[in-house]
């Protein structure tokens, strides 16, 4: 009697014996010193401004205000005392000399505020290279603790992986991770190595067969040749990869850390000669002491740093607001700068869950599209192929009623096979199932009953014709349905092919719209970088307005394919989600990730992460760096004209101080103010239209 189709599948043949996840290293935000510093420093000016607004005595405000300036300044401190050593004046210790200025002249909020910031973007930097750091360490979990290698005699040794040499063979027995890179001796499987090939389905794999490292065995078991030493492993150079990508990638520098020798040098320079000059001439040492005060005030960097942040830091806020993770200042300011982009396919372009698109029944074999699927269904229920659950969630999405299977018999590369019913069903590849013209010898004799004279047929049909005739036209349509990209499963019943299911992976809804508009952003079609297959990739980039495809790449060679991009000159924007795309993100100008599916290794390796898998917000984002540049270089224009400008009154004439820091404090006022105009929501509505209208 049919059953309604429940979710009741069994555990995989050998999950018993899958190694359990290794808990992930993350390092905690307060685990860092330089967090811990700047979170100080934060809630000791918080304290103390209130009290400051509200009247309160001065020691009430004072010393918490005092002890922000020694909780967030000490390292910068540091950090500039240790650069003067080697005689270079940063920008770091300019502002620690400003902040302590502005307290010496009573502006205590003004400096206090100054430490904040910086102790801030400090933390938030050592946040970002402990979490890679992190995640590349946490990449070698994925490789087993042990391999079982099997001795000449026949006998298993346990050996940690380290310990393989080229040439050993190794036993991996059902739902174990592969050991090492090599070659299949022995058995069939399937294989999931999405870590290494992005691929969204598990790979069938014979004798003959390359596997890696750190992949995850089916429901086979296989012998493997040890092909590399464990230090050359595709997964090992991976690690490797991004590392090296890491500590060799330079920070793009903001506007005012270009200028920052020449900025500190002269302000230095200038503040003494106003102070000495005039004492040379007989000037009056209070006289001379207040002009350089007052100059060493209005010529401090307060707004040429308020002018950068601001505008960055909102626009973070906003993207963060629309489900964007852009991990610092810099990297908002990288956005803006990218013209080119390669992306990647699997979990980025589209979806990264296969989906039944085609219901093919063959003509003559007597069933409908429903009926067809219901027999698939049934006879896949059992299974945890991810093609099994496709076909399931396909007769789940019809509300199909499903009967249940009897004799469910799994063979790993080849398909399913039950009784479905009185009907014995086989689902699976194509190529790899019996079908009817396999059972006819060469001079055509039948070897067995034939099944199909069940079907109407022309009577002048032969048995010969009658039985090949639905291997040709299941032949036919297998092949169409791989020309469209698409992975074909055949549906053989009572012997007889009977249909053809057509699986894919659905591209997202918006990924043309993406296509052109970060097309338009940058000028250049962007490029798909996939380990896919050749056929699959292109029929998608014909899809999303694609030209340039590049697939079947391992992470060496989409790492290749960055960098030869930016020989050429261009600042690239790569798109992934995968461990396989790690290495990409990190050597690219920069990096996002798709934050639904996407790996731990790629998110914390990015620069950016699209948290709610829209793949629009990307250009979105970049569109909204742009907007946020130019306002950096407006507010840079502000603070230069207002510094420049109290700087020659200063020196020309009589600069009194109160006018001396109202000038200060209200440019930076409105520098601040001018840069908090990307926190409103209309700032992400204008850039998300802004790219996809320049198309």
């Amino acid at each position: 009697m049919p059953s309604v189709l429940a979710d009741r599948r069994p555990l995989p043949t050998g999950a018993a014996r899958a190694e359990p996840a290794a808990p992930r290293r993350r390092t905690r935000v307060l685990a860092l010193p330089e967090a811990r510093w700047a979170a100080a420093a934060t809630v000791l000016f918080l304290l103390a401004l209130p009290l400051q607004l509200t009247g309160a005595p001065g020691w009430a405000w004072g010393v918490p205000y005092a002890l922000a300036y020694a909780a967030g300044g000490w390292e910068p401190a540091r950090a500039g005392l240790r650069a003067l050593a080697d005689r270079t004046l940063d920008v770091d210790l300019l502002m620690i000399v400003a902040a302590l200025g502005a307290a010496a002249v009573g502006q205590v909020m003004d400096g206090a505020l100054l430490i904040v910031i910086f102790a801030t973007s400090g933390a938030l930097e050592a946040l970002a290279t402990a979490r890679t750091a992190d995640s590349v360490r946490g990449l070698l979990d994925l490789a087993p603790a042990t391999a079982t290698r099997l001795r000449p005699d026949g006998t298993e040794e346990t050996v940690a992986p380290a310990d393989l040499t080229v040439g050993d063979t190794v036993l991996v027995r059902p739902g174990e991770r592969i050991g090492a890179d090599g070659r299949v001796l022995d058995g069939t499987s399937e294989v999931d190595q999405a870590t290494i090939t992005g691929e969204p389905l598990p790979v069938a794999k014979e004798p003959g067969d390359e596997v890696y490292a750190g992949t995850l065995n089916g429901t086979g078991a296989l012998r493997v040749r040890v092909g590399r030493d464990a230090a050359d492993s595709v997964i090992a150079r991976i690690v490797r990869m991004v590392e090296e990508a890491s500590e060799t990638k330079a920070p793009t520098q903001l506007f005012i850390e270009k200028v920052e020798q020449r900025y500190s040098l002269g302000m230095v320079a200038a503040t003494l000669a106003v102070f000495a000059v005039p004492l040379a001439f007989g000037a009056a040492l209070t006289g001379s002491l207040l002009r350089a005060m007052t100059f060493m005030i209005v010529a401090s960097p307060c707004a040429v740093v308020l002018a950068t942040m601001p505008p960055l830091l909102s626009a973070i806020a906003n993207a963060g607001r629309h489900g964007v993770l852009v991990k610092s200042a810099v990297v908002m300011e990288r956005l803006g700068q990218v013209d080119a982009v390669a992306l990647d396919k699997t979990g980025t372009l589209t979806e990264g869950t296969p989906r039944v698109t085609d219901v093919v029944p063959l003509p003559g074999a007597g069933l409908g599209e429903r009926e067809l699927l219901t027999l698939a269904a049934a006879a896949e229920h059992p299974s945890e192929h991810p093609l099994a659950r496709a076909v399931v969630d396909a007769a789940r999405a019809r509300d199909l009623a499903v009967p249940t299977a009897l004799g469910f018999r799994s063979a790993p590369g080849v398909g399913v096979t039950a009784t479905v019913g009185d009907r014995t069903v086989a689902v699976g590849a194509p190529a790899r199932l019996p079908n009817r013209t396999s059972e006819t010898p060469d001079d055509g004799t039948p070897t067995g009953p034939s099944h199909a004279d069940r079907y109407d047929s022309p009577a002048t049909a032969s048995p010969v014709a009658t039985r090949q005739a639905p291997d040709r036209a299941a032949a036919s349509l297998v092949a169409r349905l791989e020309t469209g990209g698409r992975t074909a499963v055949l549906v053989v019943v009572d012997g007889v092919p009977a249909g053809v299911l057509g699986v894919a992976d659905r591209l997202r809804p918006d990924a043309a719209v993406t296509v052109a508009a970060l097309t338009a952003l940058t000028g250049a079609r962007p490029t798909l970088l996939t380990g896919d297959n050749a056929r699959a990739a292109a029929r998608l980039a014909g899809e999303v307005g694609i030209h340039d495809v590049r697939a079947g790449l391992l992470p060496e060679d989409k790492v290749a394919a960055v960098r030869e991009r930016q020989d050429a000159g261009r600042r690239v924007l790569v798109v992934g989600d995968g461990v396989n795309d790690a290495p990409a993100l990190a050597a690219a100008h920069t990096g996002v990730a798709m934050g639904r599916a996407g790996s731990d290794l790629a998110l914390e390796t990015a620069d950016a992460v699209i948290v709610r898998d829209e793949l629009a917000a990307v250009p979105a984002v970049v569109a909204l760096s742009r907007r946020a540049r130019r306002l950096v270089v407006q507010n840079l224009v502000i603070a230069a004209v207002f510094i420049s400008g109290l700087a020659v009154w200063d020196l020309a004439g009589t600069l009194p101080l109160p006018l001396g820091v109202l000038g200060h404090e209200g440019s930076t006022v409105l520098v601040g103010l001018n840069g908090l105009r990307l926190l409103r929501e209309a700032a992400w509505s204008e850039a998300a239209r802004t790219a996809p209208d320049r198309t």
